[in-house]
């Protein structure tokens, strides 16, 4: 059986995005490509599992270049479009085009339980079975909350940010959780980061990573941790809070909730320069890091 350190589950996506300023562009990215190429480093065995259509398994090669173990099963990918309609980043306006292939219990191959990262998307119910299931193997699970919150109107696709009335229940049932604070202020109800990251504890959250426009907050056992990020341009706005969730998960494996959270800042700094994936070096991140307060 394989032995991993954290396995990455999601769909493999399109995204046509429309700045506020500039043409649209398209992107071959996705939360599982983001998140767990941010979280792929030397000494830390990362998996990703998910789907591609039969004769498009080009679209893997990133994650493989990247040193992550695919897991691929055959599945149709989604396609989104993302309007930023102004010059905040935390203003998006998305629609979902085509629907991806869920993922259930069986699509999920075997491995010696470890931490998974739940960034996939697909019905309520459907994550919850699988949320239940991967616990049920005696995985820890980190989970992306935007798979719950953001819900797709099934007839125009347009994409709205709704409660999550089995939130407590997710909640309890994860190491990890990752919003941003648009996300956190529908579950919680306020907006101020620490107030919203306060209340997911109360509710069962152990520990909770909230991305903004300014940056990072990072909550654990009582501890809370805010740093801002030192980026030049927000080009690569899409991916930001997978990127910081992914980088986070993979530092936090050996180091403190605020070491973990200025590695994920000072790496997401980086990629928000840039569109796609994050593809800097190490010695970049450290460079970074001096700048991260």
């Amino acid at each position: 059986m394989n032995r991993y350190d954290i396995v990455f589950i999601g769909q493999m996506g399109t995204m046509t995005v429309v700045p506020f300023i500039g043409p649209p562009f398209i992107e071959h990215n996705s939360p599982v490509i983001f998140s767990a190429l941010a979280a792929s480093w030397p000494g830390i065995r990362v998996a990703a599992v998910t789907k591609v259509p039969l004769g498009k398994e080009d679209l893997l090669e990133p994650l493989r270049a990247g040193g992550i173990d695919v897991i691929a099963s055959p599945g149709e990918i989604g396609e989104i479009r993302v309007k930023l309609p102004s010059a905040n980043p935390d203003e998006r306006q998305a629609r979902v085009v085509k629907f991806g292939d869920t993922f259930r219990i069986d699509d999920i191959p075997p491995f010696e339980p470890c931490l998974v990262h739940l960034c996939c998307f697909g019905p309520r119910d459907i994550l919850l079975g699988l949320m239940r299931a991967m616990k049920a193997r005696g995985c820890r699970l980190s989970v992306d909350m935007q798979s719950f919150v953001l819900q797709p109107d099934g007839e125009t696709g347009a994409v709205h940010l709704k409660d999550v009335p089995e939130k407590k229940e997710i909640l309890a049932m994860t190491d990890f959780v990752k919003l941003d604070a648009v996300e956190a202020q529908t579950l919680t109800g306020v907006d101020v980061l620490q107030r919203q990251a306060e209340i997911l504890e109360e509710w069962g959250s152990t520990e909770t990573v909230i991305t903004c426009a300014e940056g990072a907050l990072a909550r654990g056992r009582g501890t809370t941790a805010f740093l801002k990020f030192a980026n030049g341009s927000t080009r690569g706005r899409m991916g930001r809070g997978d990127t910081a969730m992914g980088s986070y998960l993979a530092r936090r494996l050996d180091h403190s909730v605020e070491e973990s959270l200025r590695f994920a800042v000072a790496l997401t700094s980086l990629k928000l320069e840039t569109v796609g994936p994050f593809k800097g070096t190490l010695q970049d991140i450290l460079e970074r890091m001096k700048r991260v307060t």
